[in-house]
């Protein structure tokens, strides 16, 4: 059985080494956007084995406590004023602006971004043009790492992320391990359906992040469940601001936003992207998903009124998308 498992692995690991060799190597795949959609691929496809309970983890799809005991088990969460933690930065920052040497800054940046046109290797270390130890020294004299990010980007120009949503991995591993698996799934892409013959169009969704939140994978495993449940999906970039978000959705004509949120910003963020809805007075729903504490639902769902509905931590992708389907067909008939 061990040497099966092991056969299995080599040949599987093989199969993914000659596909990179033929993109043209680890730089062209990754260039290509097919590393990292492999990934999402991959983490999708055990989201829908996850949800179909084909895979147990136990207190999310199997041994659950109820709500008593879940609100027993409750930990505490430090609460940290985004705003006042912001403005001190700003404020930090520019007292480290107006008292360093500029002379020695704007040395520092010009070396890095000669360096970084060079179109030759500077890997070894002594070599002075090395990059690493060119960030270095700019570190020391007191530059930014905007300022040092920008200095590359002169040179480099700026990655753009592939959009790319994979398609059929989340319906192949949910929907073909029982009946009830395919009856649920069947059962949510059929009100999909009949919402497209109702309106004249599928419901949109926007998946974005905000903020400097960088982990992607969650929002991406999202979009992937919610278009193969019948769902028009866009994509946000990362790092983007209130303002951005809600230019996307007006352009694309979302229904509805879907913020996933990593990095503690929520109560920050959605707030000001239904200010930004407000100000252009645009009837777009707000949900959000991700690590959002249960003490924060009540802030966000009532006293800011900033989204409809929050998805936790082992929310099955079926579940959120019927009840997202229900916000987007009550707010339709108002």
């Amino acid at each position: 059985m061990m040497e099966s498992l092991t056969d299995e692995l080599s040949e599987k690991a093989m199969c993914i080494i000659d596909e990179v060799e033929t993109a043209g190597g680890m730089t062209a795949y990754i260039n290509s956007g097919m590393a990292k959609l492999r990934i999402e691929e991959s983490a999708t496809k055990k989201q829908g084995r996850i949800d179909s309970g084909q895979e147990v983890i136990v207190g999310v799809n199997k041994y659950r406590l109820d709500a008593d005991q879940e609100r027993e088990g409750r930990q505490e969460v430090l609460q940290i004023d985004n705003s006042a933690v912001r403005q001190k930065q700003i404020n930090q920052l520019n007292e480290l602006k107006r008292t360093r040497n500029m002379e020695d800054v704007l040395a520092a940046l010009s070396a890095l971004e000669a360096s970084a046109k060079l179109e030759v290797s500077t890997s070894r270390g002594d070599n002075p043009n090395n990059l690493l130890a060119l960030s270095i020294h700019a570190a020391k004299v007191r530059c930014t790492l905007g300022e040092i990010s920008l200095a590359l980007e002169k040179a480099w120009g700026r990655h753009v992320p592939s959009s790319t949503i994979v398609r059929g991995a989340y319906s192949s591993s949910f929907s073909s391990q029982s009946e009830k698996n395919e009856s649920e799934y069947e059962h949510v892409l059929n009100e999909v359906k009949k919402f497209e013959l109702n309106e004249g169009r599928r419901p949109r969704i926007l998946v974005a992040k905000m903020g400097q939140d960088g982990h992607d994978r969650g929002a991406k495993v999202i979009a992937s469940g919610f278009s193969d449940l019948g769902f028009d999906v866009d994509i946000g970039p990362l790092f983007q601001t209130p303002e951005e978000v809600a230019l996307q959705a007006l352009d694309s004509d979302v229904h509805v936003v879907g913020i996933s949120s990593q990095a503690a910003g929520h109560k920050t963020l959605l707030p000001a992207l239904k200010a930004e809805f407000d100000k252009r007075d645009a009837k777009i729903l707000i949900v959000a998903g991700g690590v959002i504490p249960p003490q924060d639902y009540d802030y966000l769902l009532n006293e800011s009124a900033s989204c409809s509905a929050i998805f936790g931590p082992g929310t099955r992708i079926t579940d959120a998308a019927l009840e997202t389907l229900r916000l987007i067909e009550r707010q339709v008939k108002q």
